[in-house]
């Protein structure tokens, strides 16, 4: 009994000491689990899959008020598909996010592990999330290149803007620390009032030398406008190293619907030139068109039901999901019924 009385004590007194030093810590979390199917050429895979309009994850975050304005913040963020209990990157624990940062009226100062401006510039416009069978993260191409930055960074470094009546801004560089492919600058800059939102986004990552080329190369352009009956998006995104190039055009829309939302989107993928290693690229272009609804349960549980499919043309090979493998040239088809829950 004594034992138990030390315990509780010693419990209470770690949780006084930090509700005094933080104002608020919260832990959170989305377990998304779907029933998929997927059609690669003519092989097909049935699974339990993990993701399907929410990553499934686990963080914790908290925000200290220091005085004077000025605040302190702390996100961890992990990663683990629902369907086997495994980390969606087993080299990294808090694969989704590990940052802490520095908030006041000048704006934030962010270090960590994080979202790039390339990637969050053409993201905040899919009207699938870049989740499930119909995601558009499958377009963002390296064109043969090792570029580790398409979507998070390592050892990165960002500065937000403040609020400043609808303008926000973000200026991100990542050390590479001796390793090719992760050494990235970019910026992002946008307008967000109203209905309407826009953006456009630069970033450059430094990778592997291959015949002489050693710059990945991103131009993105996003925007979105809600009309209350629908909203739509659209984004265009660049890839370019050396003389190759893949452009990627999406157009979207979400549409509120009963109980829930109508999801739809058309992406257009045209390569062009060669790779730094001569692969010719010319050909190999592809068209996705995704179409889903989101029912809502709850304000934390929805059912889900998405369709997707990709025809690629010459040696692209797409795919909505896989396994099963994919050939290039062939079409991918898919689709999966899900029940999302966050807390």
């Amino acid at each position: 009994m004594k034992k138990q009385l030390a315990l509780i004590a010693l419990a209470a007194a770690a949780a006084t000491t930090a509700q005094a030093q933080t104002s608020s810590v919260t832990l959170f979390g989305i377990v998304d689990a779907s029933l998929r199917q997927v059609k690669n050429g003519g092989d097909s895979v049935s699974s339990l899959a993990s993701g399907g309009i929410n990553s499934s994850r686990l963080g914790v975050r908290g925000i200290e008020d220091l005085g004077g304005g000025l605040r302190a913040g702390f996100w961890l963020e992990h990663g683990f598909n629902i369907d086997s209990g495994t980390q969606t990157d087993a080299g990294r624990f808090w694969n989704r996010r590990s940052t802490v940062s520095l908030i006041g009226g000048f704006g934030e100062i962010r270090l960590g592990r994080d979202f790039t401006p390339i990637y969050t510039g053409w993201a905040d416009f899919d009207a699938f999330g870049d989740n499930g069978v119909g995601a558009g993260g499958k377009f963002s191409d390296r064109i043969g290149s090792n570029a580790d930055t398409l979507t998070r960074s390592d050892n990165q470094v960002s500065y937000f803007l403040p609020s400043m009546g609808g303008v926000y801004g973000q200026v991100s560089v990542a050390a590479g620390e001796g390793a090719t492919g992760r050494k990235l600058t970019a910026a992002r800059v946008g307008y967000a009032a109203g209905p309407l939102n826009v953006s456009v986004a630069l970033g450059r990552t430094e990778v592997t030398p291959t015949a002489g080329e050693d710059e990945h190369q991103v131009v993105v352009i996003g925007g979105a406008y809600d009309f209350g009956a629908v909203r739509l998006l659209a984004s265009w995104r660049s890839n370019e190293f050396g003389a190759g190039q893949v452009d990627v055009t999406s157009i979207g829309a979400t549409m509120p619907l009963g109980q829930g939302s109508l999801r739809a989107s058309f992406t257009r993928v045209d390569g062009q030139g060669r790779t730094p290693a001569g692969v010719n690229i010319g050909n190999n272009d592809a068209d996705q068109f995704a179409l889903g609804y989101v029912h809502s349960l709850s304000k934390r549980t929805s059912l889900y039901a998405t369709y997707a499919r990709v025809a690629n043309d010459g040696l692209a090979s797409y795919a909505v999901g896989t396994p099963p493998a994919i050939t290039g040239g062939a079409t991918s088809t898919g689709y999966e019924f899900g029940v999302r829950h966050s807390f």
